[in-house]
Formats: structure tokens, sequence, C-alpha cells
């Protein structure tokens, strides 16, 4: 699987690194501003639930999830 984050729509809401903390990290831009950072662009399967759980409760649905 491979993940996508459309950055100019993440709010920084910070709910992806809640749900999976081993995939994605929320840092300031330069303009001061919450970003998600994906760390691993294409997780092992054993993270699948998690990674997909914080796709869906991603506030402004900014996480994609695609099959390799």
């Amino acid at each position: 699987m491979k993940i996508k984050v459309d950055v100019d729509l993440c709010q920084g809401h910070s709910v992806c690194l809640g749900e999976c903390p081993e995939v994605f990290a929320v840092v300031d831009t330069d303009d001061g501003y919450p970003q998600v950072v994906v760390l691993v662009p294409s997780p092992g399967e054993g993270l699948r639930a998690k990674v997909e759980a914080a796709a869906k409760y991603c506030p402004n649905h900014v996480i994609t999830v695609e099959e390799d």
C-alpha cells in the first residue's frame, strides 16, 4: 500500500498521528502551521488497519491509501 496526503488541505488536527504514530508525524511549516508528514510512505500490511483508521478519521479527508 502507498499513502498519499494532500498537504495543501491538511490543517494539522493530528488525528492521523493519534491513530498511527508509526507512519505519520505532524510538524510546523515555515509559516508556523501544523502539517502532516508521512514517515513511511509504503508501510507493511501489519499497519494497514491503523493507516486506514487515520484516513477514515482525518477531519479534512486528506489521506488516501492506494494499492501498490
